[in-house]
């Protein structure tokens, strides 16, 4: 199982919100690129990238934070966050981002959504917000009126192969991750699954390390010193 370290990105600091609320939000740092730099030095090699801006607003205001970050580390680097049109997931693949992940557009626009792995394959992955069964987006604010799993489903269908799948109530709750959650989407479909929200503990990366997860997304644990990427690294093999 592969351990994405999160960095995500609030007016070009290291941040972390509380269940999705903007209003509970942490900073860590104001230098990302050195926090990707000390993850690189723990052995990582995938980073996970969140622009809170960019979920909101659907912009990319932190690009060039992203590109410093990029060529600092040169990890595998998924980002995430306001990707609503097939120019910003150019913008991102030109600059070097290894793949992007489709949230609020995935579920409004899936013409657009099709289009982008017509055109980008494996490069484009969707991320799947839950709250109460359902699928969240705009940064976590709204609602849908799609069940979480039928969703996945037909993501399958239309030939996404990653999901990041992440239970909004445990999020940036050090509660520890939806195990039950996580084995069912495994149960039910052949994609390569991301765990996020949760992954609070050495534990926690074991338990989804043996259910054979393509990858688990460790946030605020880390920021916490709840869990050191090497220790998770070495656990998830």
């Amino acid at each position: 199982m592969y351990i994405f370290p999160a960095i995500d990105l609030y007016e070009g600091k290291a941040v972390r919100l509380f269940k999705g609320d903007y209003a509970q939000m942490t900073i860590y740092s104001e230098n990302p690129a050195e926090i990707a730099k000390d993850f690189a030095l723990a052995g990582a090699r995938h980073l996970h990238l969140v622009d809170l801006e960019g979920a909101k607003y659907g912009t990319t205001p932190n690009l060039k934070i992203i590109e410093k970050i990029l060529s600092h580390t040169g990890m595998f680097t998924e980002v995430g966050g306001g990707i609503r049109s097939m120019e910003t997931v150019d913008t991102y693949l030109s600059a070097g981002v290894s793949r992007v992940i489709l949230g609020t557009a995935a579920v409004n626009d899936p013409v657009f959504l099709e289009k982008a792995v017509q055109k980008h394959g494996e490069k484009i992955a969707v991320g799947v917000d839950i709250k109460d069964g359902m699928v969240a987006i705009k940064g976590w604010t709204e609602k849908s009126a799609l069940d979480a799993f039928t969703f996945c489903h037909d993501l399958q269908k239309l030939g996404v192969t990653t999901i990041i799948c992440t239970d909004i109530s445990k999020d940036g709750a050090m509660m520890g991750a939806n195990h039950s959650l996580y084995r069912r989407l495994m149960d039910e479909l052949s994609m390569n699954i991301v765990a996020s929200g949760g992954v609070s503990s050495l534990d926690d990366v074991k338990k989804l390390a043996a259910i054979h997860l393509y990858g688990a997304i460790i946030g605020k644990a880390y920021y916490t010193g709840a869990i050191s990427i090497k220790e998770a690294i070495e656990v998830s093999k």
